[in-house]
């Protein structure tokens, strides 16, 4: 009995598709595969390879995310959640996950593995929902120098809570903290990470608590972000010597 698929193209954008398809090399004994693939499942890879913009996951990043499970932001959510559009020369650099399989095992519960693209914060609070972001219309920090600075392309491994006793603690006691294989990451990857992931998992990191960051705004206070609650994400800064009791330090994983 032939199965009755519902209409989703018009004709003519099938014809297109078809003609596209064509001229990348498909031929009469390709197309058969397709059609006699078990249970769709070719059709199914070659929909999902063109919704994720033709990205396909290597091994060490399908390795990676065996291990991670949901405490992982690649790069397929990234072209999902943020409308990334990678260029060849972003993916040869994300193509290795720089962190061992031990480091990742010790981790997989307490950070989130980030494939991190160039958008600054002012670009990722442009391409999501307004309430994410606390009063983003007037907020201090549009025309500051670190609120657009797009970072840069690489993974980050960004600790899901604030460094262990990191609290009313000065900037530079907080640094004490750190082991030698931590570092604070910057605003711009602490945005990434917290919008990123609620998005592909609806978990909100530093709901009520800040972290400190590694940047500095024009007055020379250091940037602290969190408290993402339902009234959105906030970005403030005070100086370095201030201690309070809802900031922390955030810390990454060096390389």
């Amino acid at each position: 009995m032939e199965t009755i698929v519902s209409r989703i193209l018009s004709v003519h954008k099938e014809h297109e598709v078809l003609l596209k398809l064509e001229a990348a090399g498909l031929n009469d004994e390709l197309a058969q595969r397709v059609i006699d693939s078990k249970g769709n499942d070719l059709a199914a890879k070659v929909v999902m390879l063109i919704s994720n913009g033709g990205f396909e996951a290597t091994t060490s990043q399908k390795h990676s995310r065996e291990i991670m499970g949901q405490n992982m932001f690649d790069i397929k959510e990234a072209i999902k959640h943020f409308v990334v559009n990678p260029s060849k020369q972003q993916l040869a650099a994300l193509a290795e996950v720089p962190f061992s399989e031990q480091v990742l095992r010790s981790c997989k519960d307490t950070h989130v593995l980030v494939a991190v693209f160039p958008m600054s914060i002012l670009y990722i609070r442009g391409k999501v929902e307004r309430k994410l972001f606390y009063s983003p219309e007037d907020a201090w920090y549009n025309k500051q120098a670190f609120a657009k600075d797009n970072g840069k392309v690489g993974w980050q491994l960004i600790r899901k809570v604030p460094v262990a006793d990191s609290t009313t603690k000065t900037w530079d006691e907080q640094q004490a903290l750190l082991s030698k294989d931590e570092e604070t990451p910057t605003a711009q990857a602490m945005v990434y990470t917290i919008i990123g992931h609620f998005l592909a998992t609806s978990e909100r990191l530093f709901e009520n608590i800040y972290v400190r960051c590694s940047d500095v705004d024009s007055g020379g206070d250091r940037v602290f972000v969190g408290y993402f609650h339902s009234s959105g994400l906030l970005v403030f800064s005070c100086w370095d010597d201030c201690c309070y009791s809802s900031v922390g330090v955030a810390s990454a994983r060096k390389f």
